[in-house]
C-alpha cells in the first residue's frame, strides 16, 4: 500500500499544479487574515459584534481559523487526482499494474489525505507566525496549549484532509474533469456557503462538512445574522469520520462497479 500511495504523491509532484494550488491558498488565506487583523477591536456595527481586540485572548483562536480556508484547493487537488486518469487514459495502465482496484482507489486516498496534511501544516506555519507576531506588537499573550488552539489545528488538518477525500469521491463519481471541477467550486462556494449562512438553512447546514469542521473548531463568530447552529465539537469530530468513509466508499464502489471505457 505504502508503494500505491508513493506512486500517487509522484504523480501529483511531478505537476505544477500542486503548488500552483498552494501559492493561490496562501495568497487568499493572507487576504482573509488581513481584514481579521485590521478589524480587530473595531466597534459593533449594525448589531454585529465587532472582532476581539488583538491583546484580547479570543483573537487568536478566530484569526488561526482562516488556516482552513484551504478546503476547496485540496479538494480541486483530490478531484484532478482522480479525473486525470480518465482525462489522459492512464486508468487502464494503471488497473494493469495494481488489478485490485481498490487498492488503487485505497492508494488514492491515502495519497489525498497525505497532501491535505501537508497543505494544513503550511498554511498553519503561515497563519500562526502572522498572528503569533500580531498578538505580540499588540502586548498581547500567546498560549498554544489553550483556548481551543489545539482544536483549531486539529480541526485545520480534519477538514483540509477530508476535503481531498471529498475530491477523490467526487472524481471517481463523475470521472469529467471539467464537470467535476465545477462541482467542487459549486458546492464549496455557493452550496455550503448558503447554507452556513442563512440561518433557517443552518439546521441542515452543520450536518454537511462544512458545518462539522466549524463545529470541531467551534467557530462561531457573530457576522450579523445570529450565531450559527453547529453541533457540538465531538460531534462535529464523528460528523467527519463519517464523511471520510462515505466518500471513501463512493470512490471504491464507482470504480471498481464501472467499465472504465
Amino acid at each position: 500500500m505504502s508503494n500505491l500511495i508513493r506512486a500517487e504523491l509522484q504523480k501529483l509532484f511531478s505537476t505544477r499544479i500542486w503548488w500552483a494550488m498552494l501559492i493561490v491558498m496562501l495568497l487568499l488565506t493572507g487576504l482573509s487574515l488581513t481584514f481579521i487583523v485590521i478589524f480587530a477591536g473595531d466597534p459593533a456595527q449594525n448589531g454585529a459584534p465587532g472582532l476581539p481586540a488583538l491583546d484580547d485572548p479570543a483573537w487568536l483562536p478566530i484569526g488561526l481559523s482562516t488556516a482552513s480556508g484551504g478546503t476547496i484547493f485540496t479538494m480541486i487537488l483530490g478531484v484532478i487526482m482522480m479525473t486525470s486518469e480518465y482525462r489522459y487514459q492512464t486508468i487502464t495502465g494503471t488497473f494493469l499494474t495494481t488489478p485490485q482496484r481498490g487498492r488503487v482507489i485505497a492508494g488514492k486516498l491515502g495519497a489525498g489525505v497525505l497532501v491535505g496534511m501537508l497543505f494544513a501544516v503550511i498554511s498553519l506555519l503561515v497563519v500562526g507566525a502572522v498572528c503569533v507576531t500580531a498578538v505580540l506588537i499588540a502586548g498581547g499573550e500567546v498560549s498554544l496549549t489553550g483556548n481551543r488552539v489545539p482544536q483549531i489545528v486539529i480541526g485545520v488538518f480534519a477538514s483540509l484532509a477530508l476535503y481531498a477525500m471529498f475530491g477523490i469521491g467526487l472524481g471517481a463519481l463523475i470521472r469529467n474533469q471539467i464537470a467535476a471541477l465545477i462541482g467542487a467550486i459549486v458546492w464549496a462556494y455557493v452550496i455550503e456557503s448558503i447554507f452556513a449562512a442563512i440561518p433557517a438553512l443552518q439546521v441542515v447546514g452543520k450536518w454537511l462538512p462544512g458545518g462539522g469542521s466549524q463545529a470541531l473548531m467551534s467557530i462561531d463568530v457573530d457576522t450579523g445574522l445570529g450565531r450559527p447552529d453547529l453541533l457540538p465539537a465531538w460531534g462535529g469530530a464523528l460528523l467527519l469520520v463519517g464523511y471520510a468513509v462515505l466518500f471513501a466508499a463512493v470512490a471504491n464502489l464507482t470504480t471498481t462497479k464501472r467499465d472504465i471505457t
